[in-house]
């Protein structure tokens, strides 16, 4: 690599057609750098990435890409009402997409910014996504790196039902409601080990819903998930470097989701943060870097992390 550095913060922010739809995207960091590609979960946009932990991953030798999934923040819109009680029965007839469709919009997007091969990040649902990429086309994997996510094993990885209902609430009809609404369950997710930052949440909060409010997108999403089949099996035959991330205080994701996915995948481990929930809190921030770049290292195409 060369002795000069890029801006972290100069990114390159663009639209691009990735999968046959409209992803907009965010670059950071030298382009010659190992890529980094960091997929969000449900309903989430590509802020949720905060930008400080951007800068810090590009500062550890990676160029940074981050994209609103379809559905969400000004990716491309997609159409349909599912009915997720009928999904949840198997009868997948109102279910707009898949996650598997999810995880071609990744590949797409690789294609589309003309990168071969990249390290992948996912959160939460965009963990599963991450999964699916590897499975269905590790050549374009350097590693894999599930965040607060889990296999698709329903016995594993289930959320605690206070949570399920406070999630389940309708939507408010208000900004402010959507904002408090957000910050209240930003709060339910939060771990016992770290302080909760309710104005930062509120901050997050009220900038996602100036961005880009759209509950259907949230909608569609939760239908694919919902409708995704056990990876278990698939995730066996992985031979892509691989760690899993979790929480231990993780109440929409149980930690075993994280420890099933460091289980079944040959090689893996997992990386525990004492005291973290279902979120990316600054203070976990060097232990989860360390664990990425620990893992990414394992690949020939990346210089390790003594820098």
């Amino acid at each position: 690599m060369g002795s000069t550095r890029h801006d972290p913060r100069a990114g390159d922010t663009r639209s691009v057609t990735a999968n046959g739809i409209s992803l907009r995207c965010a670059t950071y960091g030298d382009p010659v750098d190992p890529p980094l590609l960091m997929i969000m979960g449900m309903g989430t946009q590509l802020d949720g990435w905060d930008q400080g932990f951007c800068d810090a991953l590009v500062a550890s030798g990676f160029h940074v890409i981050r994209f609103d999934n379809r559905d969400v923040g000004l990716s491309q819109r997609l159409e349909g009402t599912p009915d997720l009680a009928a999904i949840r029965r198997g009868d997948l007839r109102t279910l707009p997409y898949t996650l598997v469709d999810m995880a071609a919009d990744s590949v797409g997007l690789l294609d589309a910014l003309g990168i071969e091969r990249a390290h992948l990040l996912g959160a939460s649902m965009g963990g599963m996504v991450a999964q699916l990429v590897a499975i269905h086309r590790p050549e374009r994997v350097l590693s894999l790196c599930s965040f607060m996510s889990s296999t698709g094993d329903r016995s594993v990885g289930q959320p605690d039902p206070a949570v399920i209902e406070l999630m389940r609430r309708p939507a408010p009809a208000t900004r402010q409601g959507v904002v408090e609404a957000a910050v209240e369950r930003s709060r339910a997710l939060a771990g016992s080990g770290f302080p909760f930052d309710e104005e930062a949440a509120r901050t997050r909060a009220a900038a996602a819903y100036d961005r880009a409010h759209d509950p259907s997108g949230r909608l569609r999403q939760q239908a694919a998930s919902i409708a995704a089949a056990d990876r278990t099996p698939a995730l066996r035959g992985l031979r892509v470097p691989t760690v899993a991330i979790h929480g231990s205080d993780d109440r929409l994701v149980d930690l075993s989701g994280g420890r099933a996915l460091a289980d079944a995948v040959p090689g893996a481990w997992l990386d525990v943060v004492d005291g973290m929930g279902h979120g990316l809190v600054p203070e976990a921030w060097p232990q989860i870097i360390a664990a990425i770049c620990r893992n990414a290292a394992r690949t020939t195409a990346f210089p390790g992390d003594a820098r």
